[in-house]
């Protein structure tokens, strides 16, 4: 000891001197390995990277637990630091090239790394340290499945596949883990084939596929649309989860079956699954589709009940159910009340008002939304020149869409020019609108020259009518609506010589029209009524009944059909039958019979309401006291007391 040294000496030294010297020199003994490593364990738990990282590098001999560095990767994975991490393997590099340790080679390291590198975007790293040691001894399907994942998380997916189809080519057994990778990327790239093939590889698989596999199956079936092999995944699904159902009915609701997707909404519930909120953002579309306000309603319910608050896009969808129900009033209740709100919940509220003849309101809601600081984009243009377009404010329009790029720098889109036109063609400056058509610095599409067409339809205009449907022939040769279209405008004028031409070119081309189709929802059920059918119903005695005290109410306040509705060739009586038979009607009179008196009666139409209908519908609205809202493709009707809200302009 220092002391004992001086005291050799015959140098006299200071008290003071030999008191300080002692302790300034003395080295701390060495801690214990373990005390250490349980040091750094705790420091890593905590998150505190820097301090942990620190520990190793001022003493990298005692840190050599591959345990201990996994725990601290895993912990870089966790907050996304790339920078740890990079101090991390820098570490682990050093340790392999003294002591030979190899513990970079370590499964669970070399695992923990690829994902670390993978999650910050690093896949030329991750991919390096894949592949270092693969031709030598080879790689357990965990470190396979990692380099999978994070190509899968990078948007990669046929890289991930790629790993895969390499994994099977090193006689790699692949398991659960690899199944759903594989299968993910199988979904995402459409890639049946290949799909079924790794579908073929779970069955034969000595290990039993677990839930994430079977909801991956699932998942991919219904990306592919092939709803019978949904159908049957689902059935034969040991257990399903939350997961299971919202893809069966992702699955319905891609086939379109709309009414089958709400029937499986209610079987989950039924057997208690409950829900996610990705059920909910799938489900509220659908019955804002369908006009389902009983289901959104008991939707809503259960969010109101639910302990979780629901995040913006919920919320958001609820807003969307109700506008597009025709009840914008509790739709604005609810935005109202939304703590935070982003541009869709305004675009949102502001579409609702568009489509429900609420322009006034729309454009408060606009100067609203500006005043909060909240920047308009494109959709948000779109939903107020549409508005416009409906509600005939022409100049209105026409000054919304030059401030757009004025004042709000948003550059006018193909959706953007097709409003203004459609919007000036309805008001008779047909003209006006092919000059927009001419100068506008895009090539007009389809429903452009579509719009223009309408305009003609309009207004009578016979020859500038042909010149469009001949363009639109060319550029969409297979859609049905123009031919209807143009046959629609010749029998405006009598010419029947050229309707029955019309009609003859859609049989030599095998188009077929579009049948009109309204549905209506009672209580938990949609029931679909098609023009000229439900045969059975007509033929019942509760509408004879409660038709024949229509038309006799109706015919007291002066109500005449009318006739020239219906473009056929034929006599008065027939014509009067057939406007008799379209669905709207039949909608009308169901739910007359099959809901409570003064409840509103809520229809959706998949066409245009004809005129004699609309005309029809606001006697009734009258004679029954009943409030009746019907959505059409153009826009919502509420008739109330023989008067619409769209004050007979659609």
């Amino acid at each position: 000891m220092i002391p004992a040294i001086s005291v050799l000496t015959n140098t006299p030294i200071p008290t003071n001197l030999t008191l300080i010297s002692g302790p300034k020199t003395q080295k701390t003994p060495p801690k214990n390995p373990q005390a250490l490593n349980q040091t750094l364990k705790s420091l890593t738990k905590s998150g505190k990277l820097d301090e942990a990282i620190r520990l190793i590098e001022s003493s990298p001999s005692k840190f050599t637990d591959p345990e201990t560095y996994g725990l601290l990767l895993h912990s870089c994975i966790s907050q996304k630091s790339l920078q740890h991490g990079q101090r991390v393997y820098k570490q682990l590099l050093a340790i392999d090239q003294e002591d030979n340790k190899k513990l970079i080679q370590n499964p669970n390291l070399k695992r923990k790394l690829i994902t670390l590198f993978s999650v910050c975007g690093e896949l030329d790293e991750a991919r390096r340290i894949f592949e270092n040691g693969l031709e030598n001894e080879g790689l357990p399907e965990s470190i396979w499945v990692a380099m999978g994942i994070g190509y899968s998380k990078n948007g990669l997916f046929r890289d991930a596949l790629l790993v895969y189809i390499e994994m099977l080519w090193n006689c790699v057994e692949p398991g659960n883990f690899a199944f759903s990778v594989a299968l993910k990327a199988c979904a995402d790239l459409r890639e049946l084939w290949v799909g079924r093939g790794v579908h073929g590889q779970v069955i034969k698989a000595i290990e039993e596929p677990d839930q994430v596999v079977n909801n991956a199956v699932l998942r991919l079936y219904t990306q592919c649309e092939c709803f019978d092999e949904v159908l049957k995944v689902f059935d034969q699904m040991p257990e399903r989860n939350v997961v299971s159902w919202n893809s069966m009915i992702s699955g319905l609701v891609k086939e379109d079956k709309l009414g089958k997707s709400l029937d499986v909404f209610r079987r989950m519930q039924r057997e208690g699954m409950g829900f996610s909120w990705v059920t909910l953002t799938t489900i509220l579309p659908i019955c804002a589709r369908v006009t389902a306000l009983h289901s959104g309603k008991e939707i809503h319910a259960q969010i109101v009940k639910s302990v979780r608050r629901p995040d913006v896009l919920v919320l958001n969808s609820l807003v969307d159910m109700y506008v597009k129900c025709g009840v914008f009033n509790s739709g604005r209740r609810l935005f109202d009340g939304m703590r935070s709100k982003d541009l869709t919940t305004w675009n949102t509220m502001l579409t609702g008002y568009a489509i429900n003849g609420c322009m006034g309101e729309a454009m408060d809601l606009f100067n609203e939304m500006l005043s909060c600081g909240v920047r308009p984009d494109e959709v948000t243009f779109i939903a107020l020149l549409s508005g416009c377009s409906h509600a005939g404010l022409t100049e209105g329009g026409q000054k919304l869409f030059h401030r757009m790029e004025m004042d709000f720098e948003v550059s006018p889109s193909l959706e953007h020019y097709a409003c203004l036109v459609d919007m000036l063609g309805r008001a008779g400056r047909i003209h006006d609108a092919l000059l927009v058509v001419k100068t506008m610095p895009m090539k007009a599409s389809g429903s452009i020259w579509g719009s223009l067409l309408n305009s003609c339809r309009l207004h009578n205009e016979v020859p500038l009518a042909e010149a469009i449907a001949k363009r639109l022939f060319e550029l969409e040769p297979n859609n049905p609506g123009n031919y209807v279209m143009l046959s629609n405008i010749y029998a405006n004028v009598g010419m029947w010589g050229s309707v029955n031409m019309v009609r003859e070119m859609m049989q030599t081309r095998r188009i077929m029209k579009e049948a009109g189709c309204s549905w209506i929802q009672v209580k938990n059920k949609m029931h679909t009524f098609v023009a000229g059918g439900g045969f059975e119903f007509r033929n019942s005695d509760e509408y004879k009944k409660i038709w024949n005290k229509l038309t006799e109410a109706m015919e007291k306040v002066g109500y005449v059909p009318n006739t020239d509705v219906v473009l056929h060739d034929v006599n008065e009586e027939i014509k009067a039958t057939w406007v008799c038979g379209h669905s709207e009607r039949l909608a009308t009179v169901f739910a007359l019979i099959h809901t409570a008196a003064g409840m509103p009666i809520r229809i959706t139409k998949n066409l245009r309401v004809c005129v004699d209908c609309h005309s029809w519908i606001k006697i009734v609205s009258r004679v029954t006291g009943r409030v009746i809202v019907l959505r059409d493709t153009n826009r919502f009707h509420h008739f109330k007391e023989g008067a619409c809200s769209c004050n007979d302009y659609w």
